[in-house]
Order: structure tokens, then sequence, then C-alpha cells
């Protein structure tokens, strides 16, 4: 009884997203449109990594240039994951902000841009819980949300936001790239996603946009960021 209840509510939600320009990507019984190795299952409604195996992959179609967003997800104790959007790197980081060692650093806890922008404050839920998230982009912009707030919202054009923006490039992203695939990270811990819808924004469409402060780093977790940007740069240089 409880499941089918549940399975009505995402085929309710479905229903709903049409109408309001939404594409659900996950009908919340079948990985129709999806790409895994057979480590990804479906519970209760939800995406569940099982087993080691790899992310999994939304192969429709490729994310839209200016797009918004919506999921919903749920981790185990010390779980890190992830949502992939735009090629080389962007990632909406998926995290159990207090058992996980990532979380030290907010530039790496939950709904930052990861390795780049930190939320302005810690809006994660327990672990156990599920949790909103969302991710706007149009143009330069790029705005991700925790729990019905925004946490981040910055023009990567702007100046001040040098420093992070190059640990972006660092890490791999091309701020020019588009048409990436949008795809769940494995990163070897349980972790469920359900509600996964997208909507194409259309260029009249203004963004509502705000200041934000990124939450502050750690001197202890800046000196080993900076060591792993080193580790980077010579990788980088190897190849």
């Amino acid at each position: 009884m409880k499941r089918l209840l549940l399975l009505s509510l995402i085929v309710s939600r479905i229903v709903a997203g049409a109408s309001d320009g939404f594409t659900s990507l996950f009908d919340g019984r079948s990985f129709t449109g999806w790409e895994h190795k057979g480590n990804w299952v479906i519970v209760d409604g939800a995406f569940f990594r099982k087993s080691s195996g790899g992310p999994l992959t939304y192969m429709v179609k490729t994310v839209p240039d200016d797009f918004e967003l919506r999921f919903e997800w749920k981790v185990s104790k010390g779980c890190n994951s992830g949502v992939y959007y735009r090629p080389g790197q962007y990632e909406y980081q998926v995290l159990d902000n207090a058992n996980s060692p990532y979380g030290e650093n907010p530039r790496q806890s939950a709904a930052s841009l990861f390795f780049c922008m930190a939320p302005s404050r810690d809006a994660a839920k327990p672990f156990g819980e599920w949790n909103e998230g969302r991710v706007v982009c149009k143009g330069a912009v790029i705005q991700h949300w925790l729990n019905g707030e925004k946490v981040i919202d910055f023009d990567y054009t702007d100046p001040k936001w040098a420093e992070e923006i190059e640990l972006l490039r660092i890490r791999g992203a091309d701020l020019r790239a588009r048409g990436g695939k949008l795809w769940l990270q494995d990163h070897g811990a349980p972790v469920w996603f359900r509600g996964i819808r997208w909507r194409s924004i259309p260029a009249d469409e203004q963004l509502a946009r705000s200041e934000f402060t990124p939450m502050p780093v750690p001197s202890a977790a800046l000196e080993k960021e900076k060591a792993r940007v080193q580790q980077m740069l010579k990788a980088k240089e190897k190849k």
C-alpha cells in the first residue's frame, strides 16, 4: 500500500511537471532513457546506487544550454556523490556534510559547485532524509538551490570570482562548453535520487538574481585544497 501511494505521488508530479514546462526524466519505475552497468536499481520510486560500477547517465538528449534542473537526493552516512550537468566537471555536490571528510571544506559540501564555489550556508538535511536540489543556468550565470534556498548565485565572467573559476578550470571545466550529458555519480557509497526533471529556459526569461557570500574555507581545509591543486597541476604537466 505504501509503495502504491508513493508511485501515485510520483505520477502526479510528472503530470504537474508537464504543465509548468518541465519534462520528467525518470518515471519512478524503469531505467528508460538511462544507461548504467547494472550497479543501480530502483527502490520505492528512486534510483539507488547499490554497488560499484560507475555512473547513471541520461542518454535521451544532452542538457539544454540554458536550463533548470530539479531533483531530490538522499545520502547514506558519510556518502559523497554528485549530479553532473555540463561538460568538464560541473558538479552539484551531494554529500553527508557531517560525516564525510569532504565536509570540512565548504567548496566540497552539499550544494556546492564542487571544487569551485561554496554555498552561502549549510542547508542540507541529515543523512537518511530527502533533500531538494535545483540547478539553474543561463548564459554565464549559475545558481544552486538546496531545500528551497538559493545558496549559490554567480556570473562566472565577473572578475570577483576569478580565484574560484581558476579552481574549476584546473579541475577540467571549459566555461564555454555546453551540451554535456546529465549523470549521477557513483563515488563508492549508497545514494538515492528521484523526482528528476528539467526545462529549457527561454531567451526572454530573466533570472531572479541576488547577492551571495560563499561560506569561508577554514585554514586547515584550505591548505589541503592547495596541496590537491598542486597535485592536479603536476599531473597535467606529465600529460
